[in-house]
């Protein structure tokens, strides 16, 4: 048997997944004797991004929001692998871990998979002066303590 390389143009199917076999017919090697060519099978790999991860058919994502949005409630927009973008509701409270999820905005098939948001509360810098007296008016204003456990026992 000798191989040569060959480039071959292939059409990947919306909604593979990891791992999945893609049957080329007839484009393996030679059969024995002056046979047909055998099937070429290609193992789908996905590759890294840089924000989503992949879980089967449901795309992962942390999704950064200001504290005024996660406190007050907000509608945000969520960049797309694919360039597109949806708007996801942020709820009013929403404390940094909790989880959102878009039904039908993963990776395409049947049935299409979800859009997983991990939220993170990103605090802007108190680099300038009147950040600084914010910050400092919330301190003295809101009277909140984040290690306090619910109930009013504090954390160990």
């Amino acid at each position: 048997m000798v191989l040569e390389p060959r480039t071959l143009d292939v059409q990947i199917p919306a909604g593979v997944r990891e791992g999945q076999l893609i049957r080329l017919a007839g484009q393996g090697s030679p059969g024995q004797g002056g046979a047909e060519p055998g099937d070429l099978f290609l193992e789908v790999h996905f590759k890294p991004h840089p924000r989503f991860r992949v879980q089967g058919r449901d795309l992962i994502v942390e999704l950064p929001v200001a504290p005024w949005e996660a406190a007050l409630g907000a509608v945000v927009p969520v960049q797309l692998p694919d360039g597109s973008s949806v708007k996801v509701r942020i709820p009013p409270g929403a404390q940094s871990g909790a989880q959102l999820v878009v039904q039908g905005k993963g990776i395409p098939g049947d049935p299409p998979g979800n859009l997983e948001l991990n939220l993170r509360v990103v605090l802007p810098p108190a680099d300038t002066p009147r950040a600084k007296e914010l910050y400092e008016t919330m301190a003295r204003d809101l009277k909140f303590d984040p290690r306090a456990a619910p109930g009013g026992r504090a954390y160990a």
